[in-house]
């Protein structure tokens, strides 16, 4: 039984690890979304709307990143927040799943160890 723990464990402990690398790829993302892409995009909107660049191309490049690109970041960067609360949720459930059955195991193993003892 001490080799089937130790292999569960291992197996959980590299579960974990694992997780834990895609939910840190998963902030990195939500960092360049927010940091980069918008933050550069509202940058050049209020060079643009500064002066930069004058008359109708440019009200309508404002105009279209303001309300299709930038929505859509934002889009983006919900889509990664869910999904990182999606799999935070899972690896709750994964977690509860492997103590009820971590109980259930023991308490077997506790009941043929009255019966043949």
């Amino acid at each position: 039984m001490l080799v089937l723990e130790s292999w569960h464990e291992q197996m959980m402990r590299f579960a974990r690890q694992v997780v834990s690398w895609v939910q840190s790829q998963l902030n990195n993302q939500i960092n360049i979304v927010e940091e980069q892409v918008a933050t550069g995009l509202r940058a050049i909107i209020e060079q643009i709307v500064g002066g930069v660049w004058i008359g109708r191309g440019a009200d309508a490049f404002v105009e279209e990143v303001s309300n299709l690109v930038l929505p859509e970041v934002g889009r983006v960067g919900n889509v990664i927040n869910t999904t990182q609360q999606n799999i935070s949720h899972a690896v709750d459930t994964i977690d509860r799943a492997d103590e009820q059955v971590t109980q259930l195991v023991n308490g077997l193993a506790d009941l043929f160890a009255n019966i043949y003892h």
